[in-house]
């Protein structure tokens, strides 16, 4: 199944993005093994070396590791994938705020919003 990519941003920074969300999340375990480029860029339906691109920046950011003729893994440092899901979580929220400052809320209402969400969804969930 092709991912959902689109053409507003590069395909590899959205590549990087669901696979760093792979990795944070746990998809990817630390330590585990990851399928290789050719693999995954025929599951996303992109070229190779967009796959590969996108690789290359996981790399340079810690989160995989290239193993020599063996392939890449998953960091072991869960300190590392934690600091990275908390970026990625302050990145979402921050754009978040300002398109919701956009539509001319305030902080204070914004937080409000959220808080009743969140309250009702609990009560639906339960």
């Amino acid at each position: 199944m092709a991912w959902e990519l689109n053409s507003d941003r590069p395909i590899y920074a959205q590549i990087l993005e669901k696979l760093q969300v792979r990795i944070v999340c746990g998809t990817y375990k630390p330590g585990e093994w990851l399928p290789s480029v050719r693999d995954l860029a025929a599951e996303a339906s992109v070229n190779p070396n967009t796959m590969q691109r996108a690789f290359t920046e996981l790399e340079r950011s810690g989160l995989v590791i290239t193993q020599r003729n063996m392939g890449r893994v998953v960091t072991q440092d869960v300190q590392l994938i934690e600091a990275a899901k908390h970026r990625m979580a302050v990145t979402q929220m921050n754009s978040f705020f300002e398109n919701m400052r956009q539509l001319g809320y305030s902080d204070g209402e914004i937080i409000s919003l959220v808080n009743q969400t969140a309250n009702t969804a609990d009560n639906t969930n339960t």
